[in-house]
């Protein structure tokens, strides 16, 4: 038995067979509840991303001026009349509203996840090839599995957000990056800079991912050297320049620009206890690694080496990452994402090393890290599952008869206390909470009120205006 799995494993190209099996594996466990609508776990947040993509099938693709249906004070403190959404350079809502719109036989919320989960396969291919060049063959596939099919991966890489692109950007950076190292051609360390400059306009933070890239021209060359050498400047220029010349175009459209300064150490909660066990005791811990994924991950981390220093700088840009956008790691979990991909190497490495060991009994000591992994899985696709619940279906209930009742340009109030989940399903412009008296609101154009909760505020407004329909789960108001 031994012998005839040492000879498969021998096979020519077994470990793209390999991959193949693992890529389609991770294809059809982000199926699971594909046709979801966007009531999920964050969805707030995917239906912001959303309400970009689908504004521009109705309006056209317009990059530098990005849209959503929101044009409360919530989100800048501003009146934001126009809609304008200036947070991350539109290119995930623009491929997404491509497909959507040119291709109609799915829906446009299941093209908005299936673009996410293309990015993603790809992503695991990439992180595959890095693997491989840095550690081996069985790293490479090892590390491709841990990214496919750990379940707070498996979730998160299957929401209509733009982090799938912006890590997939990031990781093809450092790819091209590591070729650039082996034979210092200059097309290679163009092609990273590139990229990483795009994962950056489409998510900032993925800047922190360009630490193995200075920490290379700085022990190449020093810090002088670095600043006047002629490739390192272009690449810098490259990978800065466009983010500059985007939030400088942006300032143009304040009442667009959601707060964001609260993100680094908003709460002052960086470095408090609550910070290390909110990231490295829950998230990373519990909810990524699953309890029992720590012991191969610890593992990965204590055999690192000098020689090591282009995972060491990767996992060094996650601390900082984490450490300096602390407020936002901390009370949001989808922040962890941009972790997985250097999650995923250690994770392999360390399995690869216990797996090698040379201490106690051989079969015992294989099954237990089998036996680890699969705890480890269980433990967080426990956890996972309930980010696939759908927790107030009347929203979505109520935002179709806002769609069917009133006209397609109405300006809508869909209370829900700031929330966008619910403004989104109306397919409507409009407010997403009560922030000013209801008179104020519609001399700002506010024509409908729509609530799924019978609160005093909605009883106070049904016997001011006039009652379009009224069911036990909601009730739409016409204000005008």
């Amino acid at each position: 038995m031994k012998n005839r799995i040492t000879h498969i494993l021998k096979t020519k190209y077994i470990e793209y067979i390999i991959l193949s099996i693992l890529i389609l594996i991770g294809f059809a466990a982000r199926l699971y509840k594909i046709t979801n609508p966007i009531a999920d776990w964050h969805s707030f947040r995917q239906a912001d991303t959303a309400s970009v993509s689908r504004i521009y099938i109705v309006d056209g693709i317009n990059l530098f001026i990005p849209k959503y249906h929101d044009i409360s004070r919530v989100q800048s403190g501003l009146f934001n009349p126009h809609g304008y959404r200036f947070v991350e350079f539109p290119i995930y809502n623009a491929l997404h509203a491509f497909v959507a719109k040119n291709f109609t036989f799915l829906s446009f919320e299941v093209w908005g996840r299936l673009t996410s989960v293309f990015y993603t396969l790809t992503t695991s291919f990439v992180i595959f090839l890095i693997g491989r060049k840095l550690y081996g063959k069985w790293l490479g596939v090892i590390s491709s599995a841990c990214y496919l099919l750990l379940p707070y991966n498996i979730y998160f890489t299957r929401v209509i957000l733009p982090e799938p692109l912006a890590i997939l950007f990031a990781v093809t950076a450092l790819w091209f990056f590591l070729l650039y190292q082996d034979d210092q051609k200059y097309k290679y360390l163009l092609l990273s800079s590139i990229l990483l400059s795009l994962g950056i306009l489409v998510k900032p933070y993925v800047v922190f991912f360009g630490l193995p890239l200075a920490y290379y021209f700085f022990n190449k060359y020093g810090l002088k050297r670095s600043l006047i050498n002629k490739h390192v400047l272009i690449s810098i220029i490259i990978v800065v320049l466009p983010f500059m010349l985007w939030r400088v175009w942006e300032q143009k459209f304040p009442e667009g620009i959601p707060f964001w300064t609260w993100t680094f150490n908003g709460d002052g909660i960086r470095f408090k206890p609550a910070f290390w066990k909110w990231i490295f005791g829950d998230r990373l811990g519990f909810l990524i690694l699953g309890v029992w994924g720590v012991i191969p991950f610890t593992f990965g981390i204590l055999s690192l080496r000098k020689k090591d220093n282009f995972l060491i700088s990767l996992l060094l840009g996650m601390f900082l990452y984490v450490s300096i956008i602390a407020t936002a790691n901390v009370r949001h979990d989808y922040y962890q994402t941009l972790l997985i991909p250097v999650v995923s190497l250690v994770l392999a490495k360390g399995l690869l090393e216990m797996w090698k060991l040379d201490y106690g009994n051989n079969i015992v000591r294989k099954l237990s890290i089998l036996f680890f992994v699969f705890l480890s899985m269980i433990t967080s696709a426990f956890q996972i599952r309930e980010f696939y619940k759908i927790n107030h279906p009347e929203i979505i209930e109520a935002g179709n008869a806002v769609d069917r009742l009133t006209p397609k340009d109405a300006i809508v109030i869909a209370n829900y206390n700031g929330d966008t989940a619910f403004l989104y399903q109306t397919k409507r412009r409009g407010w997403p909470v009560v922030e000013l008296p209801i008179n104020e609101l519609i001399d700002e154009g506010a024509q409908y009120y729509v609530s799924v909760n019978y609160d005093e505020q909605t009883k106070k407004f049904m016997e001011q205006f006039q009652i379009v329909v009224k069911t036990d789960k909601y009730v739409i108001l016409k204000l005008i």
